[in-house]
């Protein structure tokens, strides 16, 4: 068996593989079980069930990336046995896929624990490998992964016993064991993930997260053109939506992240910042899924209502991207449009029917004012370096 050795964080060109693109297309079918989920119970008008449920269901499908995803940026070594553990924890996600709804609708976990059990027994097995082929403190670190991932993995069992409405708590608990467990496994070593590689492997999930949220947004408009409904009331909401998720992707990528992962505590808190993200990216398309069936008169919910599925998530993305991203680079004013823009869009919540189209005029908006400053200021930056150049 080849030994598994921890590759450089100065690697050159280091760049997402051909298995790590394969693996992040399994999710599509997950994150599109639970963005669905959330529309049914929006659209029916119980938003705390949908809320609460679609949170504990994207953390499962973010959890089971980010538990490859770090991982590989350490240790790929994209031999014959990594890559079929890695098909292994493939097929897990897609039996967690298969149990999304059940999740989500009936508060069972049985199946989702199910495709955890099959993702975990991979991952741990990745780990032990890791430890035969080390020493010292870097193989005290992998056997602390394995005996922690095992642990939490015999914790979520818990999901399935005790009665529902103590579940939530449980789920929580776990939850915050789960982030615990890499910050006690690096304490004495500490992996060697590539900055540039993860940050362009969460660009990449946020990718197919908004592909998702564009995919969510056409069929609730193809399903309501089908069934001959007048595009007077769909259409300001598309132009809206389109608006919103196109500004989400430039608002995201106008800074490069690696910049930032400069230290394991630093990453931990940017690597965690994401599940907001990614969630709320996703819960977009769900949003706007659900104005379109309330404009169609499909959902059992007021105008206000449907706009905040949209507004709300919008606001959140904003948010937490000017937390993780923006205001460690901006620079006067640049460091408010974000926040700003965040209060705007909530604002647009109460304006009826046009709420989505305003809120991505907003959105738009806020991407032109964030290129203007930023190129004024680059040419202020750059007039004041060639003044202070001496002559001659």
């Amino acid at each position: 068996m080849r030994r598994m050795v921890a590759r450089s964080r100065d690697e050159a060109h280091r760049a997402a593989t051909p298995l790590e693109l394969f693996f992040d297309l399994v999710f599509v079918v997950a994150i599109a079980q639970a963005g669905a989920a959330l529309v049914h119970a929006l659209a029916e008008g119980h938003p705390a069930h949908g809320v609460a449920g679609y949170t504990m269901v994207f953390f499962a499908i973010w959890w089971a990336w980010m538990n490859f995803s770090w991982f590989a940026s350490a240790y790929d070594t994209d031999d014959v046995l990594y890559r079929v553990t890695t098909l292994v924890q493939m097929t897990g996600v897609l039996i967690l896929a298969a149990g999304v709804t059940r999740a989500f609708d009936d508060n069972d976990f049985s199946v989702v624990w199910f495709g955890y059990v099959v993702m975990r027994i991979a991952l741990v097995s990745q780990w032990g490998r890791l430890a035969l082929s080390t020493r010292g403190s870097e193989r005290g670190m992998a056997l602390r992964y394995a005996v922690g991932v095992t642990t939490c993995q015999g914790g979520w069992l818990g999901l399935l016993f005790i009665p529902e409405d103590t579940r939530p708590w449980l789920f929580l608990g776990m939850v915050i064991a789960e982030l615990m467990v890499p910050m006690w496994a690096e304490q004495a070593w500490q992996t060697a993930w590539h900055p540039h590689h993860i940050a362009e492997r969460y660009g990449l999930f946020l990718i197919i997260v908004l592909g998702e949220t564009i995919l969510a947004a056409t069929v609730g408009v193809r399903s309501a053109v089908d069934e001959n409904r007048e595009l007077g009331d769909l259409l300001p909401i598309a132009a809206g939506g389109l608006l919103i998720i196109f500004s989400a992707w430039w608002i995201y990528f106008a800074v490069p992240a690696h910049e930032r992962l400069t230290s394991n505590r630093v990453a931990f808190l940017w690597g965690y910042g994401h599940y907001v993200i990614f969630a709320s990216a996703a819960a977009i398309g769900a949003g706007i899924e659900v104005a379109v069936e309330q404009a169609t008169g499909k959902a059992h919910i007021s105008t206000t209502a449907a706009a905040a599925g949209v507004t709300l998530p919008s606001a959140l993305y904003l948010v937490t991207v000017w937390l993780l991203h923006a205001r460690h680079s901006k620079r006067g004013i640049g460091q408010a449009i974000l926040p700003v823009t965040a209060v705007l869009v909530l604002t647009c919540t109460v304006v009826g029917q046009s709420a989505v189209l305003l809120a991505g005029v907003v959105s738009a908006l806020a991407v032109a004012s964030g290129v203007t400053v930023a190129a004024r200021q680059a040419r202020t930056s750059g007039t004041r370096t060639h003044g202070s150049r001496p002559s001659g």
